[in-house]
């Protein structure tokens, strides 16, 4: 990442961070993300191939929702070095997430397969260069989250079963992995106020929604099948990055 600061310069990347600055949110289409992450099909593949090896989501299952996820910590220091963290349960910072405040939810770990894919890599690095039109610490905590959710056709899949909600970090992104007979999985950001930013159903893979969590709400509209003789699904990558 070399010597960093706000990175306000051409391609996805400042795209990204004038967006942020100015809108709070933003989309950057697949061909950017994959251009600039340095990834082609095969690569993309590689990593899409993870989300057949998640685990339940107990607590979800709890709300009535059917979800698919594993969970990593890593930090990113100022020069670009990944370092994996221990595996600890995940907690909700305080205002952030309405459900799950203070609750300590123990997830199955990436696998090690998964932490050690280049693609990961490269997204990591990217998301520090975006979040430091946020902040500029010397370290980032970084928080990867592979989610699946299913739905059949008497039950939706709910991606967001506590509605719009902060997740108490910095930057938040949603990079769609695939999805599979779904209609529905609308993503909407909004301001502190409640006004609606923006909308977007992510339906190509590789787009990639990334918000300022500290100045918007977002929430996920349920999925249904499209055919209701088929389950739908819905493969998404969560990463927070949050100073510190």
């Amino acid at each position: 990442m070399g010597d960093r600061g706000p990175a306000q310069g051409r391609g996805p990347v400042g795209d990204a961070c004038r967006a942020l600055a100015t809108r709070g949110s933003y989309v950057m289409p697949a061909a950017a993300l994959l251009r600039c992450l340095g990834v082609d099909g095969e690569g993309w593949a590689s990593f899409a191939a993870h989300w057949e090896d998640l685990a339940p989501d107990a607590y979800a299952a709890e709300r009535g929702t059917r979800r698919l996820r594993r969970y990593g910590h890593f930090s990113l220091s100022r020069t670009g070095e990944i370092t994996s963290l221990p595996h600890l349960a995940f907690v909700q910072p305080e205002q952030s997430n309405p459900l799950y405040v203070d609750v300590s939810r123990n997830f199955e770990p990436l696998t090690a397969a998964f932490r050690s894919e280049p693609l990961l890599t490269a997204l990591i690095r990217a998301l520090g260069e975006v979040a430091t039109s946020l902040a500029d610490p010397d370290q980032w905590s970084v928080k990867v989250h592979p989610f699946r959710v299913t739905a059949e056709a008497d039950d939706a899949g709910d991606p967001t079963p506590e509605g719009r909600h902060h997740d108490g970090v910095a930057l938040v992104t949603s990079l769609l992995i695939g999805r599979e007979n779904a209609v529905g999985g609308e993503s909407t950001v909004y301001g502190l106020d409640g006004a609606e930013l923006m909308s977007t159903t992510l339906s190509e893979p590789g787009t990639l929604l990334l918000g300022d969590d500290r100045a918007t709400l977002h929430g996920v509209s349920p999925i249904r099948p499209l055919d209701a003789a088929r389950p739908a699904r819905r493969d998404v990558l969560v990463t927070t990055l949050t100073p510190g």
